[in-house]
């Protein structure tokens, strides 16, 4: 049987929330080229999957974070998501936007959260880690513990963990781009030749060529 980071990335690969195009790369709104692709939303059009990533995320809070008293969700990728976690474990939900709303109560944090409540953070996809760790940040300017982030994807970048390491947080993913790697040449999506390149990728992203 497979694991779950080999069972996660089988499944992304599966309903094209990954894609991977050596030959093709797609740009992203950095400006970097890259030949992967990644809209973890899309699970959320699959029951079976996304059920697969609530109870995962369910039962890794269960583990390692038995005393949370409240889920959040990034927006916008990690807002269903996490509001599906938070109901599995009958625990209040909140979100995090990127920048506050606006107009009218101009929040950051939607949802309540009281100071001193700890808190489990979810995402859909850590690329440099920057975006989730704002996330972090707000929150902990709210009065809260953020006791760690879990989310769907990581690239694997070394950038995202001198950022998390540096601001304490611990990210545990449910699967990874080592793993996809392993799982797309497995079922012949790419070729052992073609992931090669999509090493060098991951190594020096800013400045890869394709």
């Amino acid at each position: 049987m497979k694991n779950i980071e080999e069972t996660i990335a089988h499944q992304l690969l599966q309903i094209k929330a990954i894609k991977l195009q050596p030959a093709n790369p797609f740009t992203w709104a950095s400006g970097w080229l890259s030949p992967i692709y990644c809209d973890n939303r899309k699970t959320l059009s699959y029951p079976e999957v996304r059920t697969y990533i609530r109870d995962r995320f369910a039962d890794l809070i269960r583990t390692s974070y038995a005393d949370v008293d409240v889920v959040a969700g990034v927006a916008t990728g990690a807002i269903a998501q996490g509001a599906l976690v938070a109901e599995a474990l009958g625990k209040p939900f909140v979100y995090v936007r990127s920048a506050p709303k606006g107009h009218g109560l101009e929040n950051l944090i939607e949802g309540e959260l009281k100071t001193g409540q700890k808190v489990v953070v979810i995402e859909d996809l850590i690329s440099t880690g920057g975006s989730s760790l704002k996330a972090v940040q707000a929150i902990r300017k709210s009065g809260c513990v953020v006791s760690g982030m879990l989310a769907i994807f990581s690239y694997g970048f070394q950038i995202a963990a001198d950022q998390f390491a540096a601001e304490g947080v611990t990210l545990t993913t449910l699967s990874n781009y080592q793993t996809l790697l392993k799982v797309a040449v497995d079922t012949g999506y790419v070729t052992s030749e073609q992931v090669e390149t999509l090493e060098q990728w991951r190594h020096n992203p800013s400045e890869w060529k394709k």
